[in-house]
């Protein structure tokens, strides 16, 4: 029997644990009274934090994952006779168009420009993104048309769907997180870390990093946390003479990164002027303010406008190597800079750009789709 409580979120690209799906948007549901089941691809199934984990099968190629993970998704919703269905991933656009057949509610929650993201998609040849791109905007914007509601990640993405059934659910970091973040860091004025917590990919601007400390001054250290993808990129990362001054630690757990964070003084985001980055904020730009780090980050107008209000950082056009040393340089020799910065940022996260804040609009979400009429 249904209680007007039980959500199914659905992914077929990420893992159980993701940080927006479960450790922001499922905790909070969860701790908001509601019965939270998770259908995603992993090795077995769980249950965390009252959240009930159910597996689909991980498949090895991405092909295979797109033609049948819809399939396995689907029946495991059904299973689960959910009040509403709540998915993260385009691929499962179809999944969620026969739950609405169904008479399901069903929720879109689209974290990136995805028309914009398939024209930088190197595994695609190069002549078919922009008639991949321009089919799949013509089915997105079908679709949030007949889901009850979609929910973008950030106002830039929700403004391509005008109407009323879209809400901006900001992916601003958890505040719980960084709670020893210290209110005042430690200065070391011969010394200076520079750190990058992500995905290690070349349009996240990592090999121009890399090849930025080249041109930093002595007592200057780039740490790097998380995966090289592909791999054979680490393999050409590591010939830069800046990989000299950079330290790799591999993936780090999500709730260990702000660990290192704390020993750090500058966080970095250079992401590439790719069509999807321009307009959309990344949010280790604010996980970054949240440790109290000052932030060196790529020169896109949005982004820009952000940093300059707040006053947290520097940005520099991430094209440029010598630019980006040059920044790194002067805020080396500039520590009570550093420290202005990072406390500047640190208040605008506590006081405005938390998820503590910010959960609260997909709560009301929640209230508004259950108690309809």
């Amino acid at each position: 029997m249904r209680t007007n409580k039980k959500i199914c979120i659905l992914t077929s690209v990420h893992t159980p644990y993701d940080v927006r799906i479960f450790q922001k948007e499922a905790k909070s549901l969860q701790a908001a009274g509601y019965d939270v089941v998770l259908v995603a691809p992993c090795e077995y199934e769980d249950e965390k934090f009252g959240i009930k984990i159910t597996c689909i099968r991980k498949f090895r190629y991405r092909l295979l994952r797109i033609l049948f993970s819809p399939f396995l998704i689907l029946i495991k919703a059904l299973k689960e006779g959910a009040n509403v269905y709540h998915f993260h991933d385009p691929e499962l656009i179809p999944v969620g168009l026969i739950l609405k057949l169904l008479g399901e509610r069903v929720i879109f929650d689209v974290h990136e420009d995805i028309p914009k993201q398939i024209l930088s998609k190197e595994y695609l040849p190069s002549f078919i993104r922009k008639p991949i791109s321009f089919l799949y905007n013509f089915l997105e914007r079908f679709s949030v048309n007949i889901f009850d509601y979609t929910i973008a990640a950030w106002e830039a993405i929700a403004n391509r769907y005008p109407g009323k059934r879209i809400i901006t659910v900001n992916n601003y970091p958890l505040l719980k997180v960084y709670k020893h973040a210290p209110q005042e860091k430690k200065i070391t004025e011969d010394r200076t870390i520079v750190i990058y917590a992500g995905g290690l990919t070349p349009i996240r601007g990592i090999y121009e990093i890399i090849k930025a400390m080249e041109f930093t001054n002595p007592g200057i250290e780039l740490w790097l946390l998380g995966e090289f993808i592909p791999p054979e990129f680490y393999e050409k990362v590591k010939t830069l003479k800046g990989f000299q001054k950079t330290k790799y630690f591999g993936k780090v757990p999500f709730e260990k990164v702000p660990l290192y964070y704390t020993k750090a003084d500058i966080g970095i985001v250079c992401f590439l002027p790719e069509p999807n980055h321009i307009n959309a904020i990344p949010n280790k730009l604010f996980e970054y303010m949240a440790a109290g780090l000052a932030v060196i980050a790529s020169n896109f107008p949005l982004w820009q406008k952000i940093v300059k209000e707040i006053g947290s950082g520097i940005c520099v056009d991430p094209l440029n190597p010598k630019e980006i040393a040059q920044a790194i340089n002067y805020l080396h020799h500039k520590k009570s800079l550093v420290y202005r910065m990072g406390t500047k940022g640190q208040k605008a996260v506590l006081s405005k750009y938390n998820w503590e804040k910010e959960k609260h609009k997909l709560l009301e979400l929640y209230n508004e789709i259950l108690h309809k009429a």
